[in-house]
């Protein structure tokens, strides 16, 4: 029986700040200025540095200077490579939406606004290290020096698609460069990615894992249990939330980054946590190398929030102007990734303008030669892989069952 003078419940729905049609708004955002955060030492115990989940690591200043403590004082050619990498990958993002756009291909999911996160850490750890990638982390095979060929024949699904017709377009693999294969669940790549370091330490081997999902899979059970695991065995592992602001066409406060930072999940497992500027690549390179050390030297893993924003459309299916303001992007107080490294570079005076351009259209001729020579192998349809693969490579001794599919099939 309801109460005397009780209010009645109300059920709160969060909303984000702008809808289309409204004027972008993040006057929510609190960041802290540049070089404002300190750097606890690699052994701080988690519960004395819980501060760390709530701030935010910035290490580039409006005007392009490496400022504060995480400062990682990377040398000029590790910081053009890094600049390259992120030029070729945006270059090979809009060549594939438009190939898209073209028929050539069924889907694409672009990471434009998110490249200093994946390539950075690519540029990191080490190629034997195990990464567990969203469908935003191209960044790390183009970093590495994957074939953007084999990128594209796998996203064309043709005669030559590395993964012989198994997987979605643009969900990679290549054990040889650190990728394990994409899983569109992506809550899933977390107990895997803890699960893979555990088995390392359980070896004695010195591997680690790492792994990303984006903001609303914080929500799944996937990301609590895996959090779990990794706190009570030490997994060596570094666990990236990927913040950029919307899953699909649900802003982040759906999976609570409204009542609290997503960094501060890990507070409740016992895990240091980081909060860090995701369009900052010396801030990205800075935390992931102190997460990197802690998982090496067995003191387990590290929760990173990576915060930064979505750009483009979540794929090609998306629409993003029927649920933001169509200008959100070119507002967003973080800036670029790539002009503010570009902008660090020239501030330090070994980059140019003529050097950027020059840059941008080498970039846009290597993808143009991969796409010219995949498409000369087949785009969606043209070509496939042989249908005998999928008999293949799937039990490690053929039983009388698969004998008779394949001669069924005629192969």
């Amino acid at each position: 029986m309801k109460k005397p003078n009780a209010p009645a419940l109300s059920l709160r729905v969060p909303e984000p700040s702008g809808r289309p049609g409204d004027a972008p708004d993040f006057s929510h955002i609190k960041l802290d200025a540049p070089g404002a955060v300190d750097r606890p030492a690699v052994s701080t115990a988690p519960f004395d540095m819980r501060d760390h989940a709530f701030m935010l690591v910035r290490v580039l200043d409006d005007q392009g200077h490496a400022v504060g403590p995480w400062d990682p004082k990377l040398d000029p050619e590790t910081l053009r490579r890094g600049l390259k990498a992120m030029i070729l990958t945006r270059a090979f993002d809009d060549r594939m939406h438009r190939a898209h756009r073209q028929g050539k291909t069924s889907f694409y999911m672009k990471c434009t606004g998110e490249e200093a996160i994946a390539v950075a850490q690519g540029m990191i750890l080490n190629r034997e290290d195990m990464g567990f990638p969203t469908y935003r982390q191209q960044g790390l095979l183009i970093a590495r020096g994957y074939p953007l060929v084999e990128m594209m024949n796998q996203i064309y699904s043709n005669a030559a698609d590395p993964i012989k017709g198994r997987q979605l377009p643009i969900m990679y693999s290549s054990k040889e460069y650190g990728f394990f294969t994409i899983s569109g669940n992506l809550g899933t790549q977390v107990p895997q990615a803890v699960g893979w370091a555990m088995a390392s330490a359980y070896k004695g081997d010195d591997k680690i894992a790492i792994a990303w999902i984006g903001d609303g899979a914080t929500a799944e059970g996937d990301f609590h249990n895996a959090l779990t695991f990794a706190a009570v065995y030490r997994a060596p592992v570094i666990l990236n939330v990927v913040n950029n602001q919307w899953a699909i066409s649900s802003f982040m406060g759906i999976a609570g980054g409204l009542e609290t930072t997503f960094a501060s999940k890990a507070i409740g497992y016992g895990l240091p946590a980081l909060r860090v500027d995701g369009n900052d690549f010396l801030a990205v390179w800075a935390a992931t190398q102190w997460a990197e050390e802690r998982a090496r030297t067995n003191q387990g893993a590290t929760v990173i929030e990576l915060f930064t924003y979505r750009g483009a459309p979540h794929s090609t299916s998306d629409d993003p102007s029927r649920y933001r303001p169509g200008d959100e992007h070119e507002k967003w107080p973080l800036g670029d990734p790539v002009e503010r490294l570009k902008q660090h570079l020239i501030q330090l005076g070994e980059w140019s303008e003529e050097q950027q351009t020059a840059a941008e259209a080498d970039a846009v001729e290597q993808v143009r030669a991969a796409g010219k020579e995949s498409e000369a192998i087949g785009t969606l349809g043209q070509s496939r892989p042989s249908v005998k693969t999928m008999f293949e490579e799937v039990y490690a001794t053929e039983d009388w069952r698969l004998v008779e599919q394949r001669r069924e099939v005629g192969v």
